[in-house]
């Protein structure tokens, strides 16, 4: 439903840029170049058809953006991406060392056959 809501707004905006440059404007704008058209429906007609579709279109991308407000996917669960990176990092470095460092090694076997170096063997 969202993706409907971004497609038909994305539409009615290039729609309205279309529609805005059609306009009469006080240089005359690319409605000179329809002038065929003034012909056929008369240049009051055209002016009113055109300005009901500009404030028209407007509307529906107001409606179209509440609308799309309304069905915008969210998340399930309540976590944070801060939170799932804390986590994840705890369980590959338990420590909580900053990257590059080794984690201290345990005591092995051979660590406590070793003599302390005070001791001498006799």
């Amino acid at each position: 439903m969202y993706l409907l809501f971004v497609v038909l707004m994305v539409l009615a905006a290039i729609l309205m840029c279309f529609v805005v440059l059609v306009q009469n404007s006080k240089g005359g704008g690319l409605s000179s170049a329809f002038a065929s058209s003034n012909q056929i429906m008369g240049v009051r007609k055209t002016t009113d058809f055109i300005e009901k579709l500009t404030w028209g279109l407007a509307v529906f991308m107001v409606v179209i953006s509440i609308a799309t407000s309304y069905v915008i996917p969210h998340q399930t669960t309540n976590s944070s991406v801060i939170m799932e990176q804390a986590i994840e990092e705890q369980k590959t470095n338990p420590l909580n060392a900053p990257a590059g460092f080794d984690a201290p090694q345990t005591e092995t076997q051979d660590a406590a056959a070793t003599p302390a170096p005070g001791d001498s063997a006799k």
